[in-house]
């Protein structure tokens, strides 16, 4: 397969795609060779074949096949990485053998084994690299809450933190369970305050650095490394937080129901999560490569409906897709300006991937392709 082969496959491809609504137009560079634009007018975005393998995976018009090429660098992309990924149904995407192997391993290993080793999948990178690209002083792995577009990422997640703690309606004294702590972000904000947190992982790498965290700043947070439906701590909390975790928890009805098991009555719960309207439109890329397993983006008209069967009162929900948006354009271009650092001391692959995976997530965002909502349930004072 040949440059020139992959070129009349875009071309082609780009006169159907493009038929009924504006096109957007863009290069494609074979090597050793000068850039075509494919379309009418400035390119937008220039993408790069190095080799035959890339040529095979743009011809094949294969979304995944083209995101491997670019992880392998086969493929590369100049420009507006983003402009790129707001195409990504310019490409197909169907996989069902990949699409059924999402399931198998939760059967073969139990869902909540499957959960651990999905997590770590993830997680389980060194916190450092992570630590390149979040912000600096809370290391949050959520959206931020912004009171303008162009407010430090940092502002915007000590605003989330106070919303939360705001939410929750917790002080000095109280004690918080966190399902899903992360690097840290709420349980040291909360801890800071004089509210005891018990957060919990199922990332050793977390647990690691929340543990020598927490010892070191000498925080009331206590860690525990186990799965929240395991949980059973033989204490109720006044207030639990879940930021970013409902995705890796899509058995709505086991979760709300572990939720009243754990709270006081009277106490609340505050949750964020990105989401979709439909949940098997996630991409194999992403379920291959970022959330393997049974992950899944929160469907919200699903997950009140079994809100309305549970105990729990929804008290608000709002929309929080903008500040999402906003949360991965930054984090994305953090990434970017670390580049070199990052292949240094995690390898080229490692950054490719999380490229990928955060100005694909901004687009996503900003397209409307992909939703994010933070809300608050609370449990009645008569719930038992």
């Amino acid at each position: 397969m040949t440059a020139v082969d992959a070129i009349s496959a875009l071309q082609r491809r780009y006169e159907t795609f493009f038929a009924a609504q504006p096109g957007v137009p863009f290069a494609v560079a074979p090597p050793g060779g000068p850039a075509r634009t494919v379309g009418t007018g400035d390119p937008q975005f220039t993408i790069v074949i190095k080799d035959e393998r890339g040529a095979k995976a743009l011809a094949a018009l294969d979304q995944f096949a083209v995101a491997v090429a670019y992880l392998q660098g086969s493929l590369d992309v100049d420009g507006d990485l983003a402009a790129a990924l707001r195409m990504r149904a310019f490409f197909t995407d169907r996989h069902p053998i990949a699409f059924l192997g999402r399931f198998v391993p939760a059967l073969l290993r139990g869902r909540r084994e499957d959960d651990r080793r999905s997590i770590s999948h993830h997680y389980d990178e060194d916190s450092e690299f992570f630590l390149t690209f979040l912000d600096r002083r809370h290391r949050c792995y959520t959206e931020g809450v912004f009171a303008s577009d162009d407010e430090p990422l940092e502002d915007a997640m000590t605003r989330k933190m106070d919303l939360a703690l705001e939410a929750i309606g917790v002080g000095p004294g109280d004690h918080v369970l966190e399902v899903g702590g992360g690097w840290g972000a709420f349980a040291e904000h909360a801890a800071r305050r004089g509210i005891q947190v018990t957060t919990t992982t199922l990332a050793k790498e977390s647990e690691r650095y929340l543990v020598d965290l927490f010892d070191r700043e000498r925080l009331p947070v206590r860690v525990v490394r186990e799965h929240i439906f395991n949980y059973s701590p033989g204490e109720r909390y006044d207030a639990i937080v879940n930021m970013g975790v409902t995705e890796h928890l899509p058995d709505y009805r086991t979760t709300l129901r572990k939720y009243a098991e754990l709270l006081r009555p009277g106490g609340r719960v505050y949750l964020d999560a990105l989401a979709m309207r439909r949940k098997h439109v996630v991409s194999t890329f992403m379920k291959r490569y970022i959330y393997p397993g049974a992950s899944a983006p929160l469907l919200l008209h699903q997950y009140l409906r079994h809100v309305a069967h549970s105990p729990f009162e929804l008290l608000s929900l709002v929309d929080d897709r903008h500040n999402y948006y906003l949360t991965c354009r930054e984090w994305a271009r953090r990434l970017d300006d670390a580049r070199d650092d990052i292949a240094k001391r995690w390898g080229e692959p490692l950054y490719r991937r999380f490229r990928l995976f955060l100005w694909g997530s901004a687009a996503g965002f900003d397209t409307g392709m992909v939703q994010a909502y933070r809300w608050v349930l609370q449990l009645p004072e008569a719930a038992r």
